[in-house]
């Protein structure tokens, strides 16, 4: 695992944090972050692969304009919205980030079938060492193919991961023009709902 360079990690000045550079994004390519897990989890999040302004700061899901923050918030899993340099405030509240692949990409579409399928392999070793109660794949693309169920719906998964129960939410990109903040938000918030009943 390569770390983010001194020039992207976190810097605050007057409430700003710096925007990694061209040339730090580009050198952000097949670097890998560390998954934000503890044991015993109500939630952990899956998501596809880390994108290269995740890459480059070290923060999940940090590109501007990905909604997983707000939605995480709307959603109610969070009592105020996150910025990405927080993620580790997450286990707190009982969530946890990982990805189904490991390496960062400019987009998820660089990624082979058989990189999600095997992903999908080492997802399970992860869950069955830190037994999350529920398991959310950020994406139903990737799951219909790290998963072999082409047919996967959005929402509850009829099978578990090494006994944990399984849930497939929208992508948060900017790119998905399906969801609105709103609707992902709704989709969130269905979730806490079944987390919160279980």
């Amino acid at each position: 695992m390569t770390p983010p360079t001194q020039a992207t990690q976190a810097t605050q000045a007057g409430g700003r944090y710096s925007r990694p550079t061209r040339e730090e994004l580009a050198a952000a390519a097949e670097r890998t972050i560390p998954d934000v897990v503890a044991p015993g989890l109500a939630v952990l999040f899956v998501g596809i692969n880390p994108g290269l302004w995740s890459a480059a700061t070290g923060w999940h899901f940090a590109r501007p304009g990905n909604r997983f923050w707000p939605a995480l918030h709307r959603g109610g899993f969070t009592p105020r919205l996150l910025h990405p340099s927080e993620q580790d405030e997450l286990p707190g509240y009982g969530l946890g980030i990982t990805n189904m692949v490991a390496r960062a990409s400019a987009r998820a579409d660089e990624l082979t079938p058989a990189e999600l399928v095997e992903g999908t392999e080492t997802l399970t070793d992860k869950v069955e060492r830190y037994r999350p109660r529920w398991v959310a794949v950020v994406g139903v693309t990737a799951y219909r193919i790290g998963f072999a169920r082409p047919k996967a719906a959005f929402g509850p998964q009829p099978e578990r991961l090494a006994g944990a129960r399984l849930w497939v939410l929208p992508n948060p990109s900017g790119l998905n023009a399906h969801f609105t903040p709103e609707t992902l938000g709704a989709a969130f918030a269905e979730l806490r709902a079944a987390v919160g009943a279980s």
